[in-house]
């Protein structure tokens, strides 16, 4: 099950309120000695308009805990959720089988363990690159719920590596470091290895999740085609970022 945050800002101090699921996945973490990068986001410069200039709004971020986009959303007065639902998504207890015999994950038993949310809750999804390293049986399910719980007009930003990026592209926590300004940081996972003689838990720590696929346009645009528009740009580090309306 998937960790979910809540914070909170008053108009005296802010207070941070967090309410957490426990996950029998994994942890993410950063990568020992990782280089940080930097990205210029015209995705994100497009949604820090608004909320710049909003108050109260509510937001949901898809990646593990940030410290800075917690930061940054309380400081403008918005409340900020956080799901990792790609940690979540390495639950062994999803696995099962199609028709087919073949393995796939449980896409029910997970939308009910995450993303439970009333409907039209959000105003923004930071979705980051989600899409592109989610299990395939996981990414509909997923977006149609995302679709669920936006309010009309909200808003929903995702990336999508190109074919030039590789299938060796990292995964990436992504941190907002201005109007229009991310903070690249490879994660990895941990994984409870075994425990030790004396009942010590032993960590193993993987490269990190693996691209599943690399979408073109139309399956992008079939993707969120519940959507009520649709705006792509092209980033000069093989990713195309995509700004949907519900």
């Amino acid at each position: 099950m998937g960790e979910v945050r809540e914070v909170r800002v008053s108009s005296v101090s802010q207070t941070f309120m967090k309410f957490f699921r426990g996950s029998s996945g994994p942890e993410t973490i950063p990568a020992q000695g990782s280089q940080k990068l930097t990205r210029r986001s015209s995705g994100l410069g497009e949604l820090s308009r608004t909320w710049d200039s909003a108050e109260n709004l509510c937001v949901l971020d898809l990646g593990s805990t940030s410290p800075t986009n917690i930061r940054h959303f309380t400081e403008h007065g918005h409340r900020i959720y956080s799901e990792d639902l790609l940690t979540a998504s390495t639950d062994p207890e999803l696995l099962t089988k199609d028709e087919q015999g073949n393995a796939i994950l449980d896409s029910r038993k997970f939308l009910a363990d995450n993303l439970v949310y009333p409907a039209a809750h959000f105003d923004f999804v930071l979705c980051w690159n989600l899409p592109d390293y989610l299990d395939e049986s996981l990414v509909k399910p997923v977006v149609g719920r995302l679709w669920s719980v936006l309010k009309p007009g909200g808003m929903l930003l995702a990336f999508f590596h190109t074919r030039d990026a590789g299938p060796d592209s990292p995964c990436h926590r992504f941190h907002i470091v201005g109007a229009d300004t991310l903070e690249m940081q490879k994660i990895v996972l941990r994984r409870e290895a075994r425990r030790g003689p004396t009942g010590a838990v032993h960590t193993a720590v993987s490269e990190g999740f693996q691209l599943q696929r690399v979408f073109n346009n139309r399956h992008i645009e079939n993707l969120f085609r519940d959507f009520a528009s649709i705006k792509f740009f092209l980033a000069r580090d093989n990713v195309r970022e995509v700004l949907v309306v519900r």
